[in-house]
């Protein structure tokens, strides 16, 4: 079965490609470098062409509002037409965890105008939701740092390791599509603080965490549960201590 992985080069699409390769179907790792770009409409006709699924695991190389929601949207639209016009059995898309909860989030307002045009492009289709990945950590950290000190929300989050997300994403990809959304998490729930707090400690960064309700994540204030799946989401099953042990970050 031929399957297409936009976004095929990234964290999560290169592993997904690999997992599907090994299970032997014939995987095209998609993006801008191989001359397959879904924001120009370059390459992506012919890309799809005799592919039965397709795996959007792209994001946009800005996360400034005006320029996220004009990738999700250009982009989800290039890709759908082109599904649509290639047949396509099964359109998969993954998206994030309370994206429907924080309107005031440019980045996942736009994820919500994806996740709109798939619903309503007519092309069976699979969303799923997934928490933050434990490689991000380091990323959120920067993101909020303030010289020495680092102010973040002490609302709960519920990370997950890159590789638990690429094998269920093989796995929705081999599988039927639900014309709905599921979602998948760690196994463990955390304090976004209190788990940032530990990485820098772990990786010997000085910085202070500083856990404030009312701090911004991504443009944002956060309730308690913003971040945390529903009832009975896919749950991973790497642990932060053994991700971290595996992984060996580095300081952010």
């Amino acid at each position: 079965m031929k399957i297409v992985v936009i976004g095929g080069t990234g964290l999560i699409g290169s592993k997904t490609a690999a997992r599907l390769r090994e299970k032997g179907h014939d995987v095209l790792a998609a993006s801008p470098n191989n001359g397959i770009n879904t924001l120009t409409g370059e390459g992506v006709s012919e890309a799809l062409k005799g592919a039965s699924v397709v795996i959007d695991l792209a994001n946009s190389p800005s996360f400034e509002d005006k320029a996220v929601l004009e990738f999700f949207e250009t982009a989800g639209r290039n890709l759908l037409a082109a599904g649509i016009a290639a047949g396509v059995k099964h359109h998969i898309a993954l998206s994030v965890v309370g994206t429907e909860r924080l309107p005031k989030s440019g980045y996942l307002r736009a994820k919500v105008a994806q996740e709109k045009l798939i619903k309503e492009s007519g092309l069976p289709y699979t969303i799923v939701h997934s928490t933050q990945f434990f490689e991000f950590l380091g990323s959120i950290a920067k993101s909020a740092a303030v010289g020495d000190r680092i102010p973040l929300p002490s609302a709960y989050f519920q990370p997950i390791a890159s590789d638990d997300v690429a094998d269920i994403m093989t796995d929705v990809a081999l599988s039927a599509p639900i014309n709905g959304t599921i979602e998948i998490a760690g196994p463990e729930r955390a304090r976004i603080s209190d788990l940032v707090g530990r990485f820098l400690a772990m990786v010997k960064d000085p910085r202070q965490v500083i856990s404030d309700p009312r701090a911004q994540y991504f443009g944002t204030e956060l309730e308690d549960l913003s971040l945390v799946p529903g009832a009975n989401p896919r749950l991973g099953r790497v642990r932060f201590e053994d991700w971290f042990a595996q992984a060996s970050p580095q300081r952010p």
